[in-house]
Formats: structure tokens, sequence, C-alpha cells
């Protein structure tokens, strides 16, 4: 589990990755229309997908010439999890303190 915690957040550290996660909460999206909002290169974009989609955040089909993204929320729930159970330590060693 670790090691995919490491992946999942190593994707996310980008601000172009959160970005694109963050657009994709609102449903698939086209290649093209996830790279609108980006002042970078196809290229260089594309391979900010290729990390998205290789830590299992995002997955893609395609039909006729069009890339649809889709959001894949395990390694959302995995991360979420994770998080959850840091804060409930820290909160608990808080209160000890007060």
């Amino acid at each position: 589990m670790t090691n995919q915690l490491d992946i999942v957040f190593g994707a996310l550290a980008d601000p172009t990755r959160r970005a694109v996660v963050e657009q994709l909460t609102q449903g698939p999206a086209a290649v093209s229309a996830l790279h609108d909002g980006h002042d970078m290169a196809l290229p260089t974009f594309l391979k900010h997908l290729k990390v998205l989609e290789e830590s299992g955040l995002v997955s893609s089909t395609k039909k006729g010439r069009v890339r649809t993204v889709h959001i894949e929320a395990a390694p959302l729930r995995v991360m979420d999890d994770w998080l959850k159970r840091q804060k409930d330590m820290w909160e608990g060693r808080l209160d000890r303190l007060a």
C-alpha cells in the first residue's frame, strides 16, 4: 500500500496533474478539452496524462480519433483512507496535549 501511496502522491505532486484530476471530477473529458486549459505543448501535456494513467488515477478510451479520459476512484480512496488515519492520529495527540 505504501508504494501505491507513493505513486499517487507523486503523480499529484505536480499542479498540472492536480488540475487535470480536479477537472475530471466534473466528468470524463477529451484530451483536447483537458489540454485547452494549459499553456504547454500537447506532447508535454500528454506526458502528464501518462503519469496519471500509470498511477491509476485516470484511464482513457479511444473512439475514432477522440481519446476520452476518465477519473478512477480507487487510488483516491486509498489516499483518502491514509489521510483520515493521519488526521485521526494527530487530532488524538492534540486532544491529549490540551
